[in-house]
């Protein structure tokens, strides 16, 4: 079984924030939970590189658009090194491999006549590299970004994509394409409002791929981005491994990016022949007050701030905690920092601190022999059933939610069963709970992998038992020596 999950290419003229951060932390989250489910996973991601907003960006800070482009992936790759981001894959759009699938397609469809060549006139947004309609023309102004935008006329080509209107709305209507479900009508109703073909070149834009033809025009930067969900696996140059990952079962995208993903890109594949990603999941944005978080409102949030104060696990969980994915959500530190002290201090670190402190103090550093109380046993399984279902359903927060009942219920079984005390049959109680927190390590995996491999030391745990699923069915007798133990997360005042 396989499973071939991506991000969008994020794109070079910004340094990491919590929104890039968001949706590579749900996608290396899926990532682990398919390879603890003994699947075969290719995580793409990686950097946009190409366009006129990147070559202006460059010309600011007296760079070329290669100098520039080649400082920001660096830094990107940095980043997801920093938060423990399991990609198989960083691919940049300036690699020689993906500039030859964008011509190679380019002339497929201009030779199958997906393409034609034709005269544009309309308005153009570098900001959001986008083509952009507009209702007053005397004062134009980019009706997502806000900003002023530029009428153009030019040659172009042409990709038509008004030719898949119909089987557009077919497919997002009667299938798993567009999710969550909430964003059908919102993506429906504008695909029935008429598409126009796509100019896919532009003329006098100096910085990107050039079009296989006679006038070396420079093709759109998204229709070049968009193929790399093609390129990063092989389409056109390695076939085996194309045929083996395609199509993606996930792609997770920032609802800002939906038309592009949810409308051009199906109807890019469908011009190749070629199988559609199973779904294509946007999710919200963060906010804060009542402003999208982005480099444009001046409100970033620089997720190196939250890594250096509370370590990358604590981050990532914040991430995926916090709101259901799919909705906005407010972002702020006082809202990190209760999530923090409540979960993850008081619930969780309590439980592991409590545990081994009596496997120390009363069976001298070795877990007890015994039987494993049903009940815990009972709650193992219905918590990994119900986990597993939310988060294949890309329900984060939910899933965590499943998987803190567990956590909820061994702290209040230490309270009750007061192993501490001389008369309470502590052998059982302690290897119950020693046994629910292994479990805990194996769920938690996904989200905040570091910490639970540092706490399956601890426990004297092998670190791969924690890394398969599965594992959480096996039960012990007892007799495993515990490691050194340390406070993982300290309270923050």
């Amino acid at each position: 079984m396989k499973f071939y999950i991506t991000t969008p290419l994020y794109y070079v003229n910004a340094e990491p924030h919590v929104g890039h951060t968001y949706t590579t932390v749900a996608a290396d989250c899926l990532a682990r939970f398919y390879r603890m489910k003994g699947y075969d996973v290719f995580f793409l991601t990686g950097t946009d590189e190409h366009g006129q907003k990147i070559y202006e960006a460059s010309k600011k800070e007296g760079l070329t658009p290669i100098e520039l482009a080649d400082r920001v992936s660096e830094i990107f790759k940095n980043m997801w090194e920093k938060i423990n981001i399991s990609y198989d894959r960083f691919i940049r759009t300036t690699e020689k491999q993906h500039e030859e699938v964008v011509k190679k397609v380019f002339k497929n469809l201009l030779e199958k006549g997906e393409l034609y060549k034709g005269e544009y006139k309309g308005f153009y947004c570098v900001h959001c590299e986008s083509y952009v309609n507009v209702e007053d023309k005397t004062k134009p102004i980019c009706p997502d970004c806000k900003r002023d935008i530029s009428e153009i006329s030019e040659t172009s080509y042409f990709f038509k994509l008004s030719k898949y209107q119909n089987i557009l709305e077919n497919i997002i209507e009667n299938t798993e394409f567009v999710k969550p479900d909430f964003r059908k009508n919102e993506v429906l109703n504008f695909v029935k409002i008429g598409l126009s073909d796509l100019s896919i070149t532009r003329r006098n834009v100096a910085w990107g791929i050039e079009s296989p033809t006679d006038e070396k025009y420079t093709i759109y930067v998204w229709f070049d981005a968009l193929l790399n969900y093609l390129s990063g696996i092989g389409y056109l140059y390695d076939e085996e491994t194309f045929k083996k990952y395609w199509p993606p079962d996930v792609q997770l995208i920032g609802k800002d990016i939906m038309r592009f993903h949810h409308i051009i890109w199906p109807a890019i594949l469908l011009s190749l022949n070629l199988p559609l990603p199973k779904k294509i999941f946007a999710h919200g944005w963060w906010i804060s007050g009542k402003e999208k978080i982005s480099k444009s409102k001046g409100n970033i949030i620089s997720p190196e701030y939250f890594i250096n104060e509370y370590g990358p696990d604590p981050f990532r969980f914040f991430l995926l905690r916090e709101i259901p994915f799919g909705l906005d959500g407010e972002f702020s530190e006082e809202n990190f920092k209760k999530r923090y002290n409540s979960d993850l201090v008081n619930d969780f670190g309590n439980l592991l601190n409590r545990t081994l402190n009596l496997i120390e103090k009363k069976f001298n550093d070795y877990v007890p022999e015994g039987e494993i109380d049903n009940q815990i046993i009972e709650i193992s399984y219905d918590v990994y059933k119900k986990f597993s279902e939310k988060i294949e359903n890309i329900s984060f927060s939910e899933a965590i939610e499943e998987i803190w009942k567990l956590v909820v219920f061994l702290n209040k079984y230490l309270d009750e069963k007061t192993p501490w005390r001389e008369t309470a049959n502590s052998e059982k109680t302690i290897i119950s709970v020693f046994y629910g927190i292994r479990n805990l390590l194996i769920f938690l995996y996904p989200f905040i992998p570091q910490t639970c491999e540092k706490m399956a030391n601890m426990l004297g745990l092998k670190i791969e038992e924690i890394k398969k699923l599965g594992n959480f069915k096996i039960k012990y007798s007892g007799r495993i020596k515990i490691g050194k133990r340390e406070i993982i997360f300290y309270r923050k005042k």
